[in-house]
């Protein structure tokens, strides 16, 4: 690992939502997150999963962190064009977060690049985290011995109650939360749309956008707490 604390966030680069409309990554579950970290000192870096300027799903132009976000001039540029995640050196890196919106769903379960980016983060000690439909990277984490990253732990992920209320329930390819219990976990859900993140050790999870601001700031007390 580098001596300069960095964290990495990871894009989805999926933009097709089950043909009903564009998707891709949601530009506050990557602002929110970024503004706790970086007003601490850590560098943030993007990566998505095919490299590029990763596809959006939403943006909320009256929230001041977004549009901080998107005007930073290192955001911007690295927006333009990411790298590949398959590139990346995970050892660089104090802590991953891979960052929701609908597209995560179709490509961070099938990427052995999210994969080993997690395993390797979390096998140095470092602080593997996700939000909303983020945690559907934790699905495809195994460990060197192939265990599961997530099974025996507590997480929080975009539920199926909030699922059914935006009319997605029959469009996303699974059930992130059952899918999530599939692999091992205990998925802890909140009411909808509530900030619910779950720490469990070094693992770091939220439940939906609402979440995103909490998630950063455990984020870094994690890395804190470890520093």
């Amino acid at each position: 690992m580098s001596d300069e604390k960095r964290v990495l966030l990871v894009l989805t680069s999926h933009d097709d939502l089950g043909g009903v409309r564009r998707t891709g990554y949601f530009v506050g579950e990557a602002a929110h997150p970024w503004k706790a970290i970086s007003e601490a000192g850590y560098r943030v870096d993007l990566a998505s999963i095919a490299g590029g300027a990763p596809p959006e799903d939403g943006r909320d132009e009256s929230d001041p962190v977004q549009a901080a976000f998107l005007a930073d001039p290192a955001i911007e540029a690295q927006l333009q064009d990411t790298p590949r995640l398959a590139d990346v050196d995970a050892s660089d890196y104090d802590a991953v977060l891979f960052v929701g919106g609908h597209g995560a769903m179709w490509d961070f379960p099938a990427s052995p690049a999210v994969d080993r980016v997690g395993r390797e983060v979390w096998e140095h000690g470092g602080v593997v985290s996700a939000v909303c439909h983020g945690p559907a990277a934790l699905t495809n984490i195994r460990l060197s011995d192939g265990t599961p990253l997530i099974a025996g732990r507590r997480v929080a992920g975009f539920t199926n109650d909030e699922e059914a209320e935006v009319g997605l329930t029959g469009v996303v390819p699974f059930s992130l939360a059952d899918r999530l219990e599939a692999t091992g976990a205990t998925h802890v859900p909140a009411p909808s749309w509530s900030d619910q993140v779950v720490t469990d050790g070094r693992l770091v999870t939220g439940q939906n956008p609402q979440s995103a601001a909490s998630v950063g700031r455990a984020i870094l007390e994690e890395l804190e707490t470890r520093a």
